[in-house]
């Protein structure tokens, strides 16, 4: 009987045992590595902006007496343009005879054009007097934060797109703005800048269009589409513009129908920059 008992004793304590061994096992067998979350991954520095300035394409039809012409401003607008490539001003000067006769830009004599496709922390706006070949004004511009970084890279002619529209642009009337004196601005070149007027694009002036925010942060800063000029400038620049002036924003992938060279060889040889 003892032995019996003893008997019955060991199997229910084997069978607890083995009951509890289920769950032993579960709690004394070594816990899986512990894995921690993923550090957060600090996103890598945005890549600099390449400076290689995209190549400009010649105006096609351009007579060889007007490329000359446009040689000789630009030997004669001196230091102060040397920094404006001749394929840019070729396109200005192009404009600028093309559109003149038809009434568009009233203003002889007068231009301005700005070279959207080097970095905003160059002067990369001139304002030009042909008639006494003289730059009257080279300065800072912002581009739109839609466009681009240091370099503007993006151009829209869409609303709320916060970008820089491309194309020649016929200066208007002066207002008192959010921004203070300022001039509007009309885009004359349909799918390029052709809303100019109803995304309030003008000439205005910005603190973050000066060369203290470049000493500061490396960079100008960003508009929403207008060529934000700096503070200390804007008003001699906008005064320098009267209505019916032209202003040329340039930058990679410009096409306008004002670019017609034989057209403007054609005006130039009957009136010079006149």
């Amino acid at each position: 009987m003892r032995q019996l008992l003893s008997l019955l004793y060991g199997v229910s304590v084997g069978a607890a045992l083995a009951l509890a061994g289920c769950q032993s096992a579960q709690s004394s067998s070594p816990l899986p590595p512990k894995i921690s979350p993923p550090a957060a991954q600090t996103p890598p520095p945005a890549a600099p902006d390449s400076l290689r300035l995209t190549p400009v394409p010649p105006v096609a039809v351009l007579p060889d007496t007007l490329r000359q012409a446009i040689a000789q401003l630009r030997a004669d607008l001196g230091p102060a343009a040397a920094a404006l490539r001749p394929e840019v001003l070729t396109q200005a000067c192009v404009g600028y005879l093309t559109l003149h006769p038809t009434g568009r830009i009233e203003q002889g004599g007068r231009l301005a054009v700005a070279d959207m496709d080097l970095p905003n922390t160059t002067e990369r706006l001139w304002v030009i007097d042909l008639a006494q070949r003289k730059v009257l004004h080279r300065s800072l511009v912002a581009h739109g934060r839609g466009s681009g970084h240091l370099r503007a890279r993006r151009f829209s002619n869409t609303a709320k797109s916060a970008c820089t529209s491309l194309g020649f642009y016929r200066t208007s009337g002066t207002y008192g703005g959010l921004h203070g004196y300022s001039r509007r601005l009309m885009g004359l070149d349909k799918g390029q800048n052709a809303n100019a007027a109803s995304r309030y694009v003008v000439l205005h002036a910005a603190d973050y269009a000066g060369p203290a925010y470049v000493r500061q942060h490396g960079h100008l800063g960003y508009s929403r589409g207008c060529p934000a000029l700096p503070p200390a400038q804007y008003r001699q620049i906008i005064s320098a513009l009267p209505a019916g002036s032209l202003l040329l924003l340039s930058g990679p992938g410009l096409a306008s129908r004002w670019l017609d060279g034989a057209a403007a060889g054609r005006r130039f040889a009957r009136r010079g920059w006149r």
